[in-house]
C-alpha cells in the first residue's frame, strides 16, 4: 500500500508535519479496517519525499 498526502499553505513555515499526520491516520485506517484479518501489519518507511517554498527552499528525496 502506498499512502500520500498532499498540503498546501499560504504562509512561509512549512506543513511536513501536517502531510506526515495526514499519511499516518490514513494507514491507521486502514489498519482498522484490516486488523480482524491481520493484527501483526506494520507501517513502516513513513517519510517525507519532496517538499516545495517555505524558508528553507525546495528539497526532493535522493533515492
Amino acid at each position: 500500500v502506498r499512502c500520500v498526502a498532499t498540503c498546501e499553505t499560504k504562509g512561509r513555515t512549512g506543513v511536513e508535519m501536517e502531510a506526515l499526520t495526514a499519511v499516518q491516520v490514513g494507514l491507521l485506517t486502514i489498519y482498522d479496517m484490516l486488523k480482524a484479518v491481520d493484527r501483526g501489519m506494520c507501517m513502516t518507511d513513513i517519510r517525507l519525499l519532496e517538499k516545495h517554498g517555505g524558508k528553507s527552499g525546495d528539497w526532493v528525496l535522493k533515492k
